[in-house]
């Protein structure tokens, strides 16, 4: 076991099941994310090593889902399209991130108790 992962705890990764197979996760949030911070889904599917048409998939995914688009085209100019969260994206992504962080703080010692007991384990072999 590394230094760094000696010290690091165990993390929690949040997938929302929202009925049948409709499902919200980290994949999908942080396509939002680079969007947001890209400026355009094809500049976010670079960023995450992801063809454009599976994140193109991806956020329609989303805005099927949700019934609201998360994400809505810009009109091209003299740098051509892009495209940005719309308000609910946004909400989408603030919510998101906030039940994970609420999740993560509630398993804190839990998650520091599993940490022990595998040092333990590992330890003992």
């Amino acid at each position: 076991m590394s230094r760094a992962s000696a010290k690091s705890l165990p993390q929690l990764s949040l997938r929302i099941d929202l009925d049948g197979e409709d499902r919200i996760g980290p994949g999908k949030i942080e396509l939002l994310e680079q969007i947001r911070e890209q400026g355009s889904i094809s500049a976010a599917s670079r960023a995450m090593d992801m063809s454009y048409k599976r994140a193109w998939d991806l956020v329609d995914e989303i805005n099927r889902i949700c019934g609201h688009p998360a994400v809505e085209p810009q009109a091209g100019g003299k740098n051509g399209g892009g495209a940005m969260l719309t308000p609910f994206g946004e909400k989408l992504v603030a919510r998101y991130r906030k039940i994970e962080r609420d999740a993560a703080r509630a398993a804190h010692k839990d998650l520091e108790a599993l940490k022990s007991d595998i040092v333990r384990s590992r330890k003992s072999s």
